[in-house]
């Protein structure tokens, strides 16, 4: 009888000294910078405008971005955490009013809130989509709620059909926080344009990079209109008061007026003229990282215990991030994982987490990016865990003592079990360096290649490994 063969290096996990899947140097650095993009810039440095809010390169964003979007204005701010702000005060959200928002998501969406002096309440999320759930969010309604604001996570739209009809039932506004959503549509219509208003981000990591900045976008006139007072120190500037002297760039005509409280979170000029550029191209790069995200799909469909974040019916991701959940069960290793569990009776993490950790690992070991992203429930931040705001409590301070027991109850990390379950099975393929946009079908091949590798050897990986830390079951 002829003795077993013995696997490849090329097919055993890196992790149990088989070769990586994905070659050293083969990832593609993100944003991808062009002789066009520096040429735009350079023409801001030659014409020697770097500011205003009516600038020649803030409105050209502006109105190439409105087109894009399909409403009728966009104003340049510094980030997108500015441009949500002025969403909400725009839109008629005061101090003490309440805003719900998802339990996942980056802590900028609640920051929006509370740089108005509103008050974050949570809401649960879609176990399969990761956006706001509308009936966990139907549950957090009160009388003090004065306005939704999903975030279409990771590039994939909210349910904005159910949650728009949930706050016209309770008359409340709809903000979308579209900051990892540039290109992504519902029902054939971009994000950011599907609510009263709407704030995408700039940053470097976005799928529109321009290093930092952001652009608030609705297509209501009079929001637009007080959008802007707030952005401008609470002035009613005109660009007719910004009439720009090619000699004179820094001057202006306008009355220095202030008639209400407002921010100075107008945008640069070099940044205005980068995202223009990139716009330009922004419609193929979202097509390039949709037929990645389909070749990658492709291949987990060959994976049992992985899955990919999944996009509605009638919407399509820009695919900012690429996150994976795992299930043990399908997997074919929860009873390995119960019997670690049970001989670790002092374990600090749950099951699920410690076979996030080794899958993490092993794909590390493969080459390929893998990172958490976020490690916990928004609410469970120190901030909302605190509560001393602005000092004093403030905003919470503005509630009355029921009001006060009820966010206690609301920042309970328990109360997002959803969530909570997100975090610990999954993890994001690709990184803010390296994301998924900025590669080749050759990068993803190979993390595919990767992944099986993984799949296929999970209870060696386990067992060869020895996992520590895993709380009982």
């Amino acid at each position: 009888m002829m003795p077993a063969t013995p696997p490849s290096s090329s097919s055993l996990p890196a992790l149990l000294g088989g070769e990586p899947a994905v070659p050293a140097g083969a990832h593609r650095r993100w944003p991808t910078l062009t002789a066009a993009d520096h040429e735009a810039v350079r023409g801001v440095l030659e014409r020697g405008v770097l500011s205003g809010p009516f600038a020649p390169e803030a409105l050209e964003l502006q109105e190439a971005f409105a087109e894009f979007v399909g409403v009728r204005h966009c104003l340049l701010t510094h980030s997108g955490t500015s441009a949500l702000h002025m969403a909400l005060a725009a839109a008629g959200v005061e101090p003490g009013d309440e805003v719900i928002v998802p339990a996942f998501t980056f802590i900028a969406t609640a920051l929006a809130v509370l740089h108005h002096g509103a008050i974050p309440v949570f809401a649960d999320i879609d176990a399969q989509t990761f956006t706001l759930d509308p009936a966990s969010a139907e549950q957090a309604i009160s009388e003090r709620t004065r306005a939704l604001m999903p975030v279409h996570i990771h590039g994939v739209p909210a349910d904005m059909d159910a949650l728009n009809r949930l706050a016209a039932s309770h008359n409340l506004v709809l903000i979308e926080d579209a900051c990892q959503a540039h290109g992504a549509t519902w029902r054939g219509k971009m994000a950011g344009s599907l609510g009263l208003a709407a704030g995408f981000s700039l940053q470097a990591s976005k799928n529109l990079p321009a290093g930092e900045g952001g652009l608030f976008v609705t297509d209501d006139d009079e929001l637009a209109h007080r959008a802007n007072r707030l952005r401008n120190f609470g002035e009613d500037a005109k660009p007719s008061d910004f009439a720009y002297d090619p000699a004179r760039p820094l001057d202006a005509t306008r009355a220095y007026d202030a008639v209400a409280l407002g921010y100075m979170y107008r945008g640069q000029e070099t940044v205005a003229a980068l995202a223009r550029s990139r716009l330009e191209r922004l419609a193929a790069d979202t097509a390039h990282a949709q037929r990645l995200a389909e070749r990658l799909a492709a291949g987990f469909a060959e994976l049992p215990g992985m899955e990919l974040q999944r996009v509605p019916d009638g919407a399509s991701s820009c695919w900012h991030k690429v996150r994976v959940v795992l299930d043990a069960e399908a997997a074919g290793v929860a009873e390995q994982l119960a019997g670690h569990a049970g001989a670790s009776p002092g374990a600090t993490q749950s099951a699920d987490a410690t076979l996030r950790d080794l899958v993490m690992r092993a794909l590390h070991a493969e080459g390929v990016e893998a990172v958490q992203w976020q490690t916990k429930p928004v609410p469970a931040q120190g901030l909302f865990q605190n509560r001393e705001g602005y000092g004093r409590g403030y905003p919470w301070s503005l509630a009355t003592p029921e009001a006060l027991a009820r966010y206690a109850e609301n920042y309970q990390p328990r109360r997002y079990p959803r969530t909570q379950q997100l975090l610990e099975r999954s993890f994001c393929l690709f990184s803010h360096s390296h994301p998924l946009i900025a590669q080749d079908e050759h990068v993803v091949d190979a993390y595919i290649g990767a992944l099986k590798k993984v799949s296929q050897h999970l209870p060696t990986l386990l067992e060869q490994t020895k996992p520590a830390g895993l709380s009982p079951v």
